[in-house]
């Protein structure tokens, strides 16, 4: 064997022991960055559910009153939705839908609908978005205010076609050099409400239903350490 054909080998060899070793360290910095990320999801979910429904509202473990509602188009996420109920003394007060609008600047933007059983906006949170820093990202409660004045609003409060920004007729405020964003926002709470009327009543039978025996309510300290993602459809 040549000298020529030694060296070609040895250089093979080593550059396919670096393409494994590169390779195998790509795929467990990946692995363990996923879980990271999913760790911190499903803090940021809980937390958004205990602010859209304080603990004062409730004595549940909000956490694990969870109930399956129907699929919809006017909610596009895949499958039966999955919600959580918020009960006092065993009576239903209201209920946290997931929502989605796909139509955000950067994409998809997540988001948790608390509704009481009248239809009425008990409260919004943005659990995830790729918006643009120091624009979009005002969609955050930590940016600015905007998200609470979903409180108390309905389908008929405001009407229909003041669903939207004001530079689109609407009633609710866009931000400066920003205008898809909020409108994105205001379009999927509109829809959620859509979905809430129109399956209203099997929502209320749903959630009416006595609900399981279950453990008492998480303090904060637990939902800090919970690191289970919540499951969504």
């Amino acid at each position: 064997m040549s000298a020529v054909t030694k060296a070609v080998r040895r250089s093979a060899i080593g550059l396919g022991l670096f393409a494994i070793i590169t390779g195998g360290t790509i795929a467990l910095t990946q692995g363990l960055t996923e879980t990271r990320i999913q760790e911190q999801a499903a803090r940021a979910e809980a937390r958004a559910l205990f602010e859209i429904i304080p603990e004062s509202r409730h004595d549940n473990n909000l956490l694990k009153g969870v109930v399956t509602l129907p699929s919809s188009d006017r909610l596009p996420i895949d499958g039966p939705v999955k919600a959580w109920v918020a009960r006092k003394g065993g009576n239903p007060v209201g209920l946290i839908i997931p929502a989605l609008a796909p139509d955000g600047y950067s994409g998809d933007i997540h988001l948790l609908v608390g509704l009481d059983l009248e239809g009425r906006v008990l409260g919004v949170r943005v659990t995830g978005h790729k918006e643009t820093p120091g624009l979009g990202d005002r969609i955050e409660t930590r940016k600015s205010e905007w998200i609470h004045a979903f409180k108390g609003k309905s389908l008929g409060n405001p009407p229909p076609k003041a669903w939207n920004v004001r530079k689109n007729g609407g009633t609710f405020d866009q931000f400066t050099g920003a205008t898809i964003t909020p409108r994105a926002v205001v379009k999927a709470v509109q829809r959620t409400l859509v979905y809430f009327r129109q399956h209203h009543a099997t929502i209320r039978e749903r959630v009416n239903a006595p609900a399981k025996p279950g453990k008492r309510r998480p303090t904060p300290e637990a939902i800090a350490s919970d690191t289970q993602p919540a499951e969504h459809s």
